[in-house]
């Protein structure tokens, strides 16, 4: 395998490696809300504030270090936004009240909003342009194999220690990742466009850099705009997904189950309902072969998975776990056992598996295609900063869906008790798949249009060196 071959992989595991720690992070704090808030003795509704905070500024600051990584050194930038966010999970694991935690998870979304915006833009100049949908779907999905081993490591690791420990573990994860960076060759803007190709091979560099003035233009862009649409529709729902283990959990206990049981049956079932995730690879791979035949490929398909989504989703929350039958002991791997024989002999766990499969899959669909089109329509030296403005308004989303559930848990609690006021509340914040999916098919024409003009400003760029 030739050198540069095993620079690409490198660049390419690490950053997809440190994709999934800005889920990590988020994924570890739904299964600790009960046991954060009587630590610190606060209502449990206090820690969807803190987890929505985190999510806010993650994406506030994402959008300065977008625009930073189109002017500076990313490999830099990188290690710095890396330093930030360990540290500050360190802090939160020592957190001795409520402000503190909510402070420090702050300062760590300062630091992981360097993940998203810089990590799109080293990995879009790195991977070959035929790839690119089906390895950024490796990207996105990693972010959501993260919120599952976060959600997993929460589950397990603070039934036996404390919630502080699994912070630790994440912080201590992190700082090797720094390490790791030291060894990544940063790719030159625009590598892996085709039409670079010939002067970056001559050795020849694409100068070209965001300028303040490029921003308004390129948010008003009818492609940018609608993907920044799409995202905040869709966000609103996946946000309101992270109390999913919550759910669970009053559903296991309905069973006649105790919290610790719950706790890390749950764990486990959020992650063995999310394998369908897995088929993101190949929703990418098809994306990149319809948007050889048309520009319009990638957007009519993501529209009719997105819009698949929301009934499959709420047919999931729907179905009881009745006859769930589970050890007592709170031992972890016989959880665990116990839940996959359940998939086979119990219909109804294996109903919920169906479902949860094919919402899941459905749901993959969405972020290697929306990924690729977001790359597509924008020049190189706009990438980052036009993700990290998209990725402003997914987060947004995610807040609101996240804030949004305990919001309208508060109106039906009084008209119900759970498990029944979360399968109403979560199956309400689905209907916002549908402008969602409707956002795709009126971009579609727009995507035509902006791609071709992105390639030709290259072409010409490059006929003009």
């Amino acid at each position: 395998m030739k050198k540069n071959n095993l620079k690409i992989i490198y660049t390419i595991f690490v950053f997809i490696a440190l994709a999934a720690f800005d889920n990590i992070i988020i994924g570890l704090f739904p299964p600790l809300f009960q046991n954060i808030s009587k630590d610190l003795h606060v209502n449990i509704a206090k820690m969807g504030t803190v987890s929505a905070a985190n999510i806010l500024v993650t994406a506030l600051s994402s959008v300065f270090w977008g625009y930073l990584s189109g002017k500076f050194k990313r490999k830099k930038l990188i290690i710095i936004g890396t330093i930030i966010w360990v540290v500050s999970v360190f802090l939160t694991a020592m957190s001795k009240n409520y402000l503190q935690l909510l402070i420090f998870q702050i300062i760590t979304g300062v630091g992981l909003g360097c993940i998203a915006s810089i990590g799109f833009s080293v990995l879009t100049d790195t991977i070959p342009y035929r790839m690119r949908g089906m390895i950024l779907s490796l990207w996105g999905m990693t972010q959501g194999l993260g919120g599952i081993a976060g959600s997993l490591m929460a589950s397990l690791i603070a039934t036996r220690t404390s919630w502080r420990f699994p912070f630790e573990i994440v912080g201590i994860i992190g700082f090797f990742l720094i390490v790791l960076y030291l060894f990544v060759d940063e790719p030159k803007r625009g590598e892996s466009d085709p039409e670079l190709k010939g002067i970056i091979g001559n050795g020849q560099s694409y100068n070209y850099m965001i300028e303040s003035k490029h921003i308004l233009s390129l948010v008003l862009k009818r492609s940018n705009l609608l993907l920044f649409l799409q995202a905040f529709f869709m966000n609103i729902t996946t946000g309101s997904l992270i109390w999913v283990p919550t759910l669970y959990i009053y559903k296991i206990e309905q069973q006649g189950y105790g919290l610790n049981t719950a706790m890390i049956a749950s764990g486990y079932l959020y992650a063995i309902f999310q394998v369908g995730g897995m088929t993101s690879v190949y929703f990418g791979h098809l994306g990149d072969r319809l948007q050889k035949k048309t520009y319009k490929g990638r957007a009519y398909l993501t529209a009719l998975f997105v819009f698949l989504t929301m009934p499959l989703y709420i047919f999931m929350f729907i179905v009881p776990m009745t006859d769930l039958s589970l050890p007592k002991d709170n031992n972890a791997l016989f959880i665990l056992w116990t839940l996959l024989k359940q998939i086979i002999v119990n219909p109804w766990i294996l109903l919920l598996f169906i479902l949860s499969f094919f919402a899941s899959a459905a749901q993959s669909a969405n972020t290697p295609n929306w990924l690729a089109l977001i790359t597509d329509v924008n020049l190189p030296e706009h990438r980052g900063t036009a993700f990290s403005v998209a990725n402003l308004s997914n987060s947004f989303g995610k807040t609101i869906g996240n804030v949004g559930v305990g919001f309208l848990l508060g109106i039906i609690s009084s008209h119900s008790k759970e498990p029944y006021s979360y399968i109403i509340t979560l199956s309400i914040l689905q209907i916002f798949l549908i402008p969602s999916a409707f956002c795709y098919l009126k971009m579609a024409k727009n995507n035509v249009s902006d791609i071709i003009k992105v390639k030709q400003t290259l072409k010409k760029r490059a006929e003009n060196k």
